[in-house]
C-alpha cells in the first residue's frame, strides 16, 4: 500500500484506504497492522471502526494508483527486461537469468525491498517458477518467499483456496465443501472437480487455476512495452568548442535507426557534455513525425551558438525525445512532391527560428456557436485527433466581436428590410435562413438568448451573415438585437 510522501504513519498504526460503496465507504486496501487487527478488504468502514476504534481512514485515488503502477512497472525493469502489471496492486517480473547479476535470488529480493522502501512503498515479495505460485505466496505467504520448482506443492498446500485467484463465489462454494486450503483441494480426485466446473470460466475453475500454479498449464502474460528509445552517441578523441561538424552524421545515423524501426520523431534533443562536468541541451520539434536527416539538421540552425563551450566538449548525444509510427505510403504517380510535406517543413523551420508561440494554426472545436468552433493552437501541436465539425457554409471572415447594427422594418420571423452598419444604410435584396443556434447550456450563463442567422445580400452586391439575438416574448430580455457576424466572398 502506498503512503503519501512525508506523511507515513507508524508501522503499528492500522491504516486503510476507502472507496465509496452502495451503503457507504468500504475498505479498498489495508496495511499490515490493519490486517492483523482483523480488517478485511470489501468490508464497510463503519463496521471496521467497531472492530478497531483507532483505525485511520483515507480515501483511495484509484485512477492515480493505476497510473503510478504503470510507471512503477517500467521503473522495475532495472532488475529484468520483462515486467507487467499484476492486477491493481501488484507486479510480475520475469527474472529468469537476471538474479545472478545481483548475487542470487535472495540478494535480488534484498535489493528490491530496499529500493521500494526508498520510494515509501512496503511490499511482499515472492519468487516462484510460475506466475500463479508467485501470486499466491506474495499475497498469502510470508513477507518474503523463495520457492523452487520441487517445492511448489509443499509451500502452496497450507495457503487458502483464495490464493488460486478464484472468484468469491467459487471460494465460498469450496469452503462449504470443506476444501479450505490448496492442499485439501489437491487431495481431492480430479475427475469430480473437472465435471463440477467443466463449464466454468477461468476464474471459476479451481482445476485450471491449480494447474497454472503447479506449472502443468501455461499462462501467457502481456508485458507493457516502453516507448522505443533512439539515441546516437559520439565520444570525441579530444575536446572541441563547436559540435556543428558532427551534427550531420548524428542526424543521418539517428534517422537510419528510426527508418529501420518504422518510426519518425516529433522532438529531437542534442546534448553536449563538457570536460568540466557541465551538460547543455538544445531541443527542436516538428509539426509531423519526420526522419529526414537534412530537414532535422536545418532545425538546429542558429541554435548551437547559444551553447557555452567552456573548456570544450568531449561527448555529444542526439536523442529522439518523442517518436511515432510512420506508415510508408506510395508517392504521387505524376512524380511531383507532396505539397503537405512542404508545408510541414516550412512550419518546422519557422517555428525553429521564431519560437512555437509565433507560429499557430486554426483548430476546429466541438461547438455550435461560431466563435467557439475555431481556435488557434501551436503549429507543433498534434491536431489530428481533434474532432471535425459538420460541414456548413460559413463566411470566410468572422468579426470578433460581432458588430451590432440598427434595423429598420424587420419581418417578424425574417431578416430586416434595411439596416445601418458602419454608418452605411444597406437595403436587403435577397436572403436565406434562418439557421437557429441555441445556447450551450453547459457553458453559457443562464438567460443567454438563442440566435437566428441569415445569409443576406444587399443591393450593392455585398453578402453578410447577420443574426438576431433573442425572440419577442422569450422572457430573457427586451426587444431582439441584431448583429453582423461575418462577410461572404
Amino acid at each position: 500500500m502506498k503512503e503519501r510522501a512525508n506523511d507515513a504513519p507508524p508501522d503499528d498504526m492500522p491504516v486503510v484506504l476507502a472507496t465509496e460503496g452502495p451503503h457507504g465507504p468500504v475498505i479498498h486496501a489495508a496495511n499490515r497492522a490493519a490486517r492483523i487487527a482483523g480488517i478485511a478488504a470489501g468490508a464497510r468502514v463503519v463496521d471496521m471502526r467497531a472492530v478497531c476504534p483507532d483505525l485511520r481512514v483515507e480515501y483511495a485515488d484509484v485512477a492515480g494508483d493505476r497510473v503510478a503502477l504503470g510507471r512503477l512497472v517500467l521503473w522495475a525493469r532495472r532488475w529484468c527486461p520483462w515486467t507487467a502489471a499484476d492486477g491493481a496492486d501488484g507486479m510480475v517480473l520475469d527474472t529468469t537469468g537476471s538474479d545472478h547479476l545481483l548475487g542470487g535470488e535472495a540478494s535480488m529480493l534484498d535489493e528490491m525491498e530496499t529500493r521500494l522502501s526508498q520510494l515509501g512503498l512496503s511490499a511482499k515479495l515472492a519468487i516462484a517458477p510460475t506466475w500463479g505460485a508467485a501470486w499466491a505466496l506474495a499475497r498469502y505467504g510470508p513477507v518474503r518467499a523463495i520457492c523452487g520448482a520441487d517445492e511448489i506443492s509443499a509451500q502452496l498446500a497450507p495457503l487458502p483456496v483464495s490464493a488460486l485467484r478464484l472468484s468469491g463465489e467459487t471460494v465460498l462454494l469450496l469452503r462449504r465443501l470443506g476444501l479450505k486450503t490448496i492442499g485439501a483441494l489437491t487431495d481431492v480426485p480430479r475427475l469430480p472437480l473437472t465435471r463440477r466446473f467443466a463449464r466454468s470460466g477461468l476464474q471459476d475453475n479451481p482445476v485450471l487455476r491449480l494447474d497454472q500454479a503447479m506449472g502443468r498449464l501455461g499462462e501467457p502474460i502481456s508485458s507493457a512495452e516502453a516507448a522505443p528509445r533512439f539515441q546516437v552517441h559520439r565520444p570525441l578523441p579530444e575536446p572541441i568548442a563547436d559540435p556543428t561538424p558532427y551534427l550531420p552524421d548524428l542526424c543521418r545515423d539517428l534517422c537510419a535507426q528510426l527508418a529501420g524501426a518504422g518510426f519518425g520523431c516529433r522532438r529531437l534533443h542534442l546534448t553536449v557534455y563538457r570536460t568540466d562536468g557541465e551538460i547543455s541541451t538544445v531541443g527542436v520539434a516538428t509539426s509531423a513525425p519526420s526522419r529526414d536527416a537534412d530537414h532535422l539538421l536545418r532545425l538546429f540552425d542558429d541554435k548551437l551558438e547559444r551553447i557555452d563551450p567552456g573548456f570544450g566538449f568531449d561527448q555529444i548525444t542526439l536523442e529522439a525525445g518523442t517518436v511515432e509510427k510512420i506508415d510508408i505510403v506510395q508517392t504521387r504517380l505524376d512524380g511531383e512532391a507532396d505539397e503537405d510535406l512542404h508545408l510541414t517543413r516550412l512550419v518546422d523551420r519557422l517555428t525553429a527560428r521564431f519560437g512555437s508561440r509565433s507560429v499557430t494554426r486554426p483548430v476546429w472545436r466541438e461547438s455550435h456557436v461560431p466563435e467557439r468552433a475555431e481556435s488557434w493552437s501551436s503549429a507543433l501541436a498534434d491536431v489530428r485527433t481533434l474532432p471535425r465539425p459538420t460541414p456548413k457554409e460559413r463566411p470566410i471572415r468572422l468579426l470578433h466581436p460581432p458588430e451590432e447594427v440598427r434595423v429598420f422594418y424587420a419581418v417578424p420571423e425574417g431578416p430586416p428590410a434595411q439596416f445601418v452598419w458602419r454608418r452605411q444604410t444597406l437595403r436587403v435584396a435577397r436572403y436565406a435562413g434562418p439557421e437557429r443556434i441555441a445556447p450551450e447550456w453547459w457553458q453559457d450563463r443562464p438567460g443567454t438568448r438563442l440566435r437566428d442567422y441569415f445569409k443576406i445580400e444587399v443591393q450593392s452586391g455585398q453578402r453578410f451573415w447577420l443574426y438576431r439575438e433573442g425572440l419577442h416574448g422569450d422572457g430573457r430580455g427586451g426587444d431582439p438585437r441584431w448583429f453582423v457576424h461575418g462577410m461572404f466572398a
